[in-house]
C-alpha cells in the first residue's frame, strides 16, 4: 500500500511564509479600498463640451474663481442699477428685482471668499 505524502513536504517556514504572503495581499487590497473610498482622487474637470464657447482652466484655484465670481456679480449690479435708473413702473421693478438677487449673490460669493482655504 503506497502512503500519500506531500511532494515535498511542507514545513513551518514554507506556511509562514506562504501566509505573510497572503496577509500582505489582504493589507495591500485593504489598503486600496480604503483609499478609494476615504481618499477619492479629485477628478480632472473637463469642459470638453463643443457647444461651450468659455472655458475655465483646470489648475485655476477656488480663490480665484471666488474672486471673478464676485468682480462680476458687482459689475451685474452696477448694470442693472443704471438700467433701473431709466426705467419706470413695473419695468423698474422687474429690474430692481433681479439687482436684489444680483447683489445677495454678491454677498454670498464675498462670504465664500471671506473663508476660503488658500493652497
Amino acid at each position: 500500500m503506497v502512503k500519500i505524502t506531500p511532494n515535498p513536504p511542507t514545513t513551518d517556514e514554507t506556511v509562514s511564509r506562504a501566509q505573510s504572503a497572503r496577509n500582505k495581499k489582504f493589507d495591500d487590497a485593504a489598503t486600496r479600498t480604503l483609499d478609494y473610498y476615504l481618499n477619492p482622487k479629485p477628478k480632472k474637470e473637463t469642459s470638453d463640451n463643443p457647444n461651450t464657447i468659455y472655458r475655465i482652466a483646470s489648475d485655476v484655484d477656488s480663490e480665484c474663481l471666488l474672486a471673478t465670481l464676485s468682480e462680476n456679480l458687482a459689475s451685474a449690479n452696477a448694470m442693472i442699477g443704471d438700467l433701473a435708473s431709466d426705467l419706470e413702473g413695473s419695468r423698474r421693478h422687474v429690474a430692481l428685482g433681479i439687482q436684489q438677487v444680483v447683489e445677495l449673490s454678491e454677498l454670498l460669493a464675498n462670504r465664500a471668499l471671506d473663508i476660503v482655504e488658500v493652497r
